[in-house]
């Protein structure tokens, strides 16, 4: 196979060489964005006048045709070639001759994959926007109807005090909201188009770098050739960011798993989302909670990857850095498969408000409120927070709850309590009357959603839709 470098060398390479050396088998993902890229530098040649009109109609025809050859099954890619780049240059000059072989003017497979790489996850960052945006809006909607759906909030994996389904399912919106954040700094910091710089010093033909962007609806060219080649600042940051999302997809997994044990029942898992058993007929297993938690992993493997690869390299390009593709790939794929499975498994699950009530009232959830009481009775904190503790060792022994308890042995304890303790301990009471910003209460929880709908109803990809 004739390499795009053989003039330099006088022995063929070794095939074990080769087949280590290729990346076409994996980097095959790029063709769109290889065709895309190159008819643009194309265009831009012609504009300049490196380029006659006539090569340019050529190649730009060309890689056309080869683009709807391949995406139509006409044409299979070929995985002898080291590269798709290689691929796609070979196609082309076989299809127009030696017009073909012009299209590499003023551009290195330095830039070019460059600039590929860096199309192909700008465009998976706006997928994964939209997917993002979709769970959201499902959480949003649980949360609407479930502000006074009571459940108790946990610290340590212990009943803490009672919350809402609407608060609890908040805090996970928070932070899908700021992994959404973190896409959209991610996509504006990486918008710039590296092609023209080259194999690290740009080039000596008249390019419209500018131009070349525009194209490409980049913001605008880099500014530094080596930076340019070398640069998977980009890719880290996104895969950083998948990482944190996946942390909080598994954090979420975790409680809906426990949520769907049998000592919880907050949950019932629709069939489509769950398996069973191959012996045990009775089991209903949240495999895909458990799956999305498991790949948690493979996502930060990425990660890890990518930032050993990049940790020693000198400038500019080095080959180590065609490892940066595999395994950014299937974590691109794994984080988007995970969001769209879970965000349908969201979609069809079934909470049990009865039994997430009774957990609440079970676990002296309402003992703070109940020390708050007394405070409001005049007795000093300190002295409030242990007649509680004693109420609820008391409770413990019995086998009752605070509101189970009569009058008459609530007084034995203080004589501070007065029939208005049931109200002031009831999950509504508990609830309601937590009204800061952030908190459970339903006037709290109301403000919040209106604003979650205006930031949902607003799209920071304006201008980007060309893009996508």
């Amino acid at each position: 196979m004739a390499q795009l470098w053989g003039g330099r060398f006088t022995k063929e390479t070794d095939n074990k060489v080769f087949d280590f050396n290729a990346s076409i088998r994996f980097d095959k993902n790029l063709f769109v964005q290889d065709i895309e890229g190159s008819i643009a530098h194309a265009v831009m040649l012609g504009k300049q006048g490196i380029l006659t009109l006539e090569e340019k109609d050529a190649i730009v025809k060309g890689l056309a045709g080869i683009r709807e050859d391949v995406e139509s099954g006409r044409l299979t890619i070929d995985e002898t070639q080291e590269d798709i780049h290689s691929f796609v240059e070979a196609v082309l000059t076989e299809r127009i001759g030696e017009a073909g072989k012009k299209l590499h003017t003023g551009r290195s497979r330095n830039d070019q994959v460059a600039l590929d790489m860096r199309l192909y996850t700008r465009t998976h960052v706006l997928v994964m926007d939209g997917l993002l945006r979709e769970l959201l809006t499902e959480l949003l909607s649980i949360m609407e109807e479930n502000t006074e759906t009571y459940m108790p909030g946990f610290t340590h994996l212990q009943k803490a005090q009672p919350v809402t389904l609407a608060h609890h399912l908040g805090a996970y919106f928070e932070m899908f909201k700021r992994d959404r954040q973190r896409l959209k700094d991610i996509y504006f910091r990486m918008n710039y188009c590296p092609l023209g710089a080259g194999a690290l010093a740009g080039t000596t033909y008249p390019l419209d770098r500018s131009y070349t962007a525009s194209l490409l609806g980049f913001e605008g060219p880099t500014l530094n050739s080596m930076d340019s080649v070398s640069d998977r600042d980009y890719l880290i940051e996104y895969l950083a960011a998948l990482s944190i999302l996946m942390m909080h997809f598994s954090r979420l997994c975790e409680e809906i798993i426990i949520w769907n044990s049998n000592e919880y029942r907050f949950v019932e898992l629709d069939d489509a989302y769950s398996t069973g058993s191959s012996i045990m007929p009775q089991k209903k297993n949240p495999d895909i909670a458990e799956l999305v938690r498991g790949k948690t992993g493979r996502v930060y493997g990425a990660l890890m990857s990518l930032l050993t690869t990049m940790k020693g390299l000198p400038l500019a390009y080095n080959k180590d850095m065609q490892e940066d593709k595999e395994l950014s790939f299937d974590a691109m794929h794994t984080a988007e498969t995970c969001t769209e499975l879970f965000t349908g498994m969201l979609r069809t699950v079934k909470f049990n408000r009865d039994v997430m009530a009774k957990s609440a009232v079970n676990g002296f959830t309402n003992a703070t409120d109940a020390a708050d009481y007394l405070v409001n009775k005049g007795v000093p904190f300190r002295d409030a927070h242990g007649i509680i503790g004693r109420l609820v060792l008391y409770c413990i022994d019995k086998g009752v709850g605070i509101e189970d308890l009569s009058l008459e042995e609530m007084k034995e304890i203080s004589d501070k309590f007065e029939p208005d303790i049931y109200e002031a301990v009831s999950l509504k009471t508990c609830v309601e009357k937590r009204l800061t910003l952030g908190a459970p209460g339903p006037e709290a929880m109301q403000e919040v959603i209106r604003l979650h709908k205006i930031y949902l109803g607003e799209e920071w990809q304006k201008g980007t839709e060309k893009n996508e």
